[in-house]
């Protein structure tokens, strides 16, 4: 569904389908689930490519699946031997994955994020079509089991609040009660003050200029590339020796066939690893290498004003509530940003936390 092929028998993408499938992953990042996305669909009179209505686990095929970020996945499944027909799956490092085959329909980062929403615990109430705002990222900081939202009313209100599932299935965890409306607050607060610590970031970024992060990136790369020449060289080394401990009797021939395979693997990832640091280098040599795009993602929403379903999984990956109410975020890319702050430091900034989270970065004094 949202293909078709050319004369090449090239995938090349049905706009007139396209359009559903850029909507069908949309609602699934704003937090519809595969089923309220299948009867919205019916109910738009959108068929499937069979040309019959959508079930759930269409859907769900549809929102896993690489061919729309261009990818071509081939041999998932196979038959154990010619004499059994039943198909099985097969482990995912033996499929045949071509990338960037043709022209994708969702990008690589959309279709991460809904990746990650299809392996969360965001089951919604019967009468609610939508994932709340926090369900599957806001989890107990001490037992790590998922937040589950509950209403209660008293005096003739409702209120909503998060506890600990673990609690509510086995006591064997405290409450770690908290209020929707306290929570989310918390959160919104926590993420404007990381863009806005994100945006002084990318300001340092744009004053320093990419060359000297260019030159630091390739120094350690350099690094990492002549610690792995010296661990092939090892290995070879190591192999080279066996031979003559086979002779002398140290070693059975068994044993000297399997370090020899051993040896010989490990140096054949060293230098296919070698090869990865080459091409890497070379891209940012090339000053094609756009690892700090994701800055990009949160500055988007400096001016944001309330937090929604689609703003928490483009830019939050965990949100951990302790029994005293304290909050504390994993944000997204969250190693990019570290790692940048580190860079900036041997730059010759310093980098100071205000008590509010703010971040101080400064031109370090010449001693």
């Amino acid at each position: 569904f949202g293909y078709t092929k050319d004369e090449r028998g090239v995938f090349v993408a049905d706009e007139a389908e396209a359009v559903w499938v850029r909507k069908i992953y949309e609602m699934a990042a704003d937090g519809y689930t595969p089923a309220s996305i299948k009867r919205y669909l019916n109910e738009n009179e959108v068929k499937t490519v069979g040309g019959v209505q959508w079930v759930d686990s269409t859907v769900f095929r549809l929102l896993e699946n690489e061919i729309y970020i261009g990818n071509l996945v081939q041999g998932k499944r196979t038959t154990p031997n010619h004499k059994v027909k039943q198909e099985v799956v097969k482990p995912e490092a033996d499929w045949i994955r071509i990338e960037k085959n043709h022209e994708p329909i969702i990008s690589d980062r959309d279709f991460e994020i809904v990746q990650r929403l299809l392996g969360m615990d965001t089951r919604i109430s019967p009468d609610s079509d939508v994932v709340y705002n926090l369900s599957g990222i806001a989890v107990c900081a001490d037992c790590g089991a998922p937040m589950t939202r509950k209403i209660t009313t008293a005096g003739g209100k409702k209120y909503a609040y998060y506890i600990c599932s673990n609690h509510k299935m086995t006591k064997q965890c405290s409450q770690h009660s908290i209020s929707v409306s306290l929570l989310e607050d918390t959160v919104l607060e926590m993420l404007k003050l990381h863009i806005k610590n994100v945006m002084n970031l990318e300001e340092i970024l744009d004053y320093i200029g990419e060359i000297p992060f260019q030159q630091l990136d390739v120094k350690n790369l350099e690094a990492r590339k002549q610690k792995k020449l010296e661990e092939v060289e090892k290995c070879k080394r190591l192999k080279t020796s066996l031979y003559e401990d086979m002779k002398d009797g140290i070693l059975t021939k068994e044993e000297y066939l399997e370090l020899h395979e051993a040896y010989l693997k490990k140096a054949k990832e060293g230098g296919e690893m070698i090869r990865q640091i080459e091409r890497e280098i070379a891209l940012i040599l090339d000053e094609k290498d756009d690892k700090h795009i994701w800055m990009n993602y949160f500055t988007e929403y400096k001016d944001i004003k309330e937090l929604t379903r689609d703003v928490v999984v483009k830019l939050i990956s965990e949100v951990r509530v302790s029994e005293n109410k304290e909050i504390e975020i994993v944000f997204d890319f969250d190693d990019c940003y570290k790692q940048l702050l580190e860079s900036v430091e041997k730059l010759g900034y310093q980098v100071d936390k205000e008590p509010d989270g703010q971040l101080n970065i400064s031109r370090r004094e010449a001693v």
